[in-house]
């Protein structure tokens, strides 16, 4: 594990020469590529060096990592066609994939927890640095403040366990289990906060708004995946809390899910509606970690790695047309299907993939959910019914919205897609929908 992050290390001089910023893009889809390769005992820890280590889970999310900075590289062509400070952006990528590689490859919770925390200052610069409105400070601020108000809690839970049980390594946190209530909602709140659950998501659609668009991407397809993570880590220690208490954990996201569709349809940002789906999205995968089920668990990981391509190629599409129009707004993005008819085909692919159609991985994750949800309690039935119809049914108002209708007449000027925009849109789908048919892997796993 230590080789990629020395690889990372050493592209960091690259940011700062001329004419690098595609070779940068070039060494990590290069990375992704060595990493997909690396020997995976599929039951166990491997790969192991004096702190790092890599399972079915951590290999998962580092893949989507990798995959996504790359992307969101690809995204941003505009920073260098402007000279837009593109060399402080390639290293803040940098140094963001590189908390990220570590949080998710660390057999330390303490330095899980420090690189857990830490990814959260370079998205913190991309949204103030690289960001459109003035009111991307608030946002940053909230983003901030969200975060950091419920991670003291977890660093004194942790400091707790290692007092009890004298070791920090996640993998002896299996021989320890723990009944205290107070432990439980220190430890376990963070990771909600970052998901986000229902009740501590203001954070995420203000941040979502703000963003540039490589902001949106990391913040779509990866910091939500960490409190997912943390959780699939942490329950170990809690489990017979999780049978107490999991059914308001499950109730409350179950709900929101079902709130947060319906405020889908009262957005006019489009920007603004895909993070709200977002958050509709990782309620269910609240909800199926919490079943403590071997459907839910698998079910939880599949559909984070499937909304983590999902989410931000829809976000994608959403910057494409902002640097067309000048506006995100709905009212504005009329009649795109009348200029580029085959972006239309992307956002048709992209949108039913967020509806959870076959073959992608939303459906496969969904379909998990619900089978673990429905033999958890057969009440949770009408929740995820009126879920998954709604979703359907904001995913069909944006698209319809988007490309039918009358197209607004103050365009004076106008150009198609270009190939990069394309390829960026090829690359989120097609990982998207071509694992479906090799999760078998992963079910080993589980």
């Amino acid at each position: 594990m230590m080789k990629f992050l020395m690889m990372m290390i050493f592209m960091i001089p690259f940011c700062f020469l001329k004419n690098m910023f595609w070779l940068v893009q070039m060494m990590l889809f290069f990375m992704m590529m060595l990493f997909m390769n690396i020997s995976l005992n599929i039951m166990n820890f491997c790969n192991l060096s004096y702190m790092m280590g890599c399972d079915m889970i951590s290999f998962g999310l580092i893949l989507l990592s990798i995959w996504i900075c790359s992307l969101m590289i690809m995204a941003s062509e505009n920073l260098l066609s402007e000279n837009y400070y593109w060399n402080l952006f390639l290293l803040n990528i940098l140094l963001l994939l590189i908390m990220l590689y570590m949080t998710f490859s660390m057999m330390n919770i303490l330095m899980f927890y420090l690189f857990f925390e830490g990814s959260l200052i370079p998205t913190l610069i991309l949204i103030l640095g690289w960001g459109y409105q003035p009111e991307r400070i608030q946002a940053g601020l909230y983003l901030l403040f969200y975060t950091l108000f419920v991670s003291l809690p977890l660093l004194l839970g942790l400091f707790f366990i290692f007092y009890e049980i004298n070791s920090m390594m996640i993998y002896m946190y299996k021989f320890y289990e723990s009944n205290s209530l107070i432990l439980y909602i220190a430890m376990i709140m963070a990771f909600l906060v970052k998901m986000p659950m229902y009740f501590v998501h203001l954070w995420l659609p203000k941040a979502h708004v703000e963003a540039p668009i490589s902001g949106s991407m990391i913040l779509a397809g990866i910091m939500l995946k960490l409190g997912g993570y943390g959780l699939l880590r942490i329950m170990l220690i809690f489990q017979k809390m999780t049978m107490n208490m999991g059914m308001f954990w499950i109730v409350i996201s179950l709900m929101g899910g079902f709130y947060i569709s319906l405020k889908c349809f009262c957005q006019v940002d489009m920007k603004s509606l895909i993070a709200y789906s977002s958050v509709a999205h990782m309620g269910m995968v609240i909800s199926g970690v919490m079943t403590m089920n071997y459907w839910g668990v698998f079910g939880s990981y599949i559909l984070m790695i499937g909304h983590g391509l999902c989410s931000s190629g829809m976000f994608c599409l959403s910057n494409i047309n902002y640097e067309r129009l000048g506006s995100r707004s709905l009212f504005m993005n009329k009649g795109m299907m009348n200029f580029m008819p085959s972006l239309s085909l992307w956002w048709f692919l992209l949108m039913i993939s967020n509806m959870a159609a076959p073959p992608t991985m939303n459906f496969l994750g969904e379909l998990e959910l619900i089978n673990s949800l429905v033999s958890w309690s057969w009440l949770t039935m009408m929740m995820m019914m009126m879920i998954s119809f709604f979703s359907a049914g904001y995913s069909l108002y944006l698209y319809s919205y988007t490309q039918h209708g009358n197209f607004n007449l103050s365009l004076y000027s106008f150009y198609s897609g270009v190939s990069r925009e394309y390829l960026l849109l090829f690359l989120h789908w097609f990982p998207l929908n071509i694992f479906f048919f090799k999760f078998d892997y992963m079910m080993i796993w589980f």
